[in-house]
């Protein structure tokens, strides 16, 4: 390598090694469409507009992204050159036709890098659990799940930040659930699922307050038949006033698997999305949905849910 590229690719590496700005060409490459909004941008990385708009200028300036304005809307996209040379410091083999000229629209390069990082990501989570469940399940196993884990979380319950945690989180948690409903280990204790239809609201509190009374006693998970991209933040007002913090918690797709490691399984307004299993309990709590709502009807439903929990806790223990 000449002088030339490695001062070159130095700063490249100056770049992008403030966290904002890393956290920006993240965005960046893995943002279906291969562009991004400056307003989309500055909502996914929880930054402030000037902020935002700083750190993508010295972005622009170091040649790793494009700026178009287009009528009332600034939007982002990878160079080319960004590509290639961020695929060389990353590690990463990508196709042969990512380094050959930029197509049209931005587009296809910025894909195959962006699914290039993904499958990389992927693969050391896929190493991580593949560890910690070795004996129980095999490496294919887990890869499997693991792939299927961050599709499930991608497409149905549109989330786009911090996936790979994510993905790690629900993939575990499946693998776990999975384990005692195939006899694999012998799970102690008692399962509870709660289930609604967005994960946003009914469910995520529900958990949160039997896991709060309940402790160690009960293991609790809940789900969506349609999960959002996030718990409501009414919701997660509410509970804090309670003393119950849902602020690490994610909206999760409904699986099988989860269903089958549960012992009782309540739904709140999901309909017939839950898959039925005998030697089950099954219950149904007709309780409000909170989206929407005002801060005190929140607390109303919030109220009525720690009732029916209440009452659960006494019939299993």
């Amino acid at each position: 390598m000449s002088r030339q590229d490695a001062e070159y690719r130095a700063r490249l590496l100056g770049a992008v090694a403030d966290p904002v700005r890393l956290r920006l060409m993240s965005i960046v490459l893995t943002h279906p469409g291969g562009e991004v909004s400056r307003g989309q941008l500055a909502a996914e990385a929880d930054g402030a507009q000037t902020t935002i708009s700083h750190h993508l200028r010295q972005l622009c300036e170091a040649g790793l992204l494009l700026r178009e304005r287009r009528q009332s809307f600034t939007y982002y996209r990878p160079t080319h050159h960004a590509l290639a040379e961020l695929a060389t410091l990353l590690g990463i083999e990508v196709p042969e036709h990512t380094s050959t000229a930029q197509p049209a629209g931005g587009g296809r390069s910025s894909m195959d890098l962006a699914g290039a990082v993904v499958h990389r990501q992927l693969e050391h989570i896929a190493a991580q659990l593949a560890d910690r469940f070795a004996g129980v399940f095999s490496p294919e196993t887990v890869g499997r799940y693991v792939d299927e884990s961050y599709e499930m979380l991608a497409s149905r319950s549109r989330i786009r930040r911090f996936l790979p945690s994510l993905t790690a989180s629900f993939a575990a948690d499946r693998l776990t659930a999975l384990a005692k409903a195939s006899g694999k280990t012998s799970g102690s204790g008692i399962e509870v699922l709660f289930v609604c239809v967005r994960n946003a609201g009914r469910s995520q509190m529900a958990a949160g307050l039997l896991h709060q009374l309940a402790g160690d006693r009960i293991l609790v998970r809940s789900a969506g038949s349609f999960p959002v991209a996030a718990v409501d933040p009414t919701v997660i007002a509410a509970m804090d006033e309670v003393g119950v913090f849902l602020g690490g918690t994610y909206p999760k797709p409904l699986s099988d698997e989860v269903v089958r490691a549960a012992d009782v399984v309540i739904t709140m307004g999901c309909g017939d999305a839950c898959p039925v299993y005998p030697g089950k309990r099954y219950l149904d709590w007709p309780i409000d949905d909170p989206e929407g709502r005002s801060p005190a009807a929140v607390r109303r439903i919030r109220d009525e849910i720690e009732l029916q929990v209440r009452g659960l806790l006494k019939e299993l223990l």
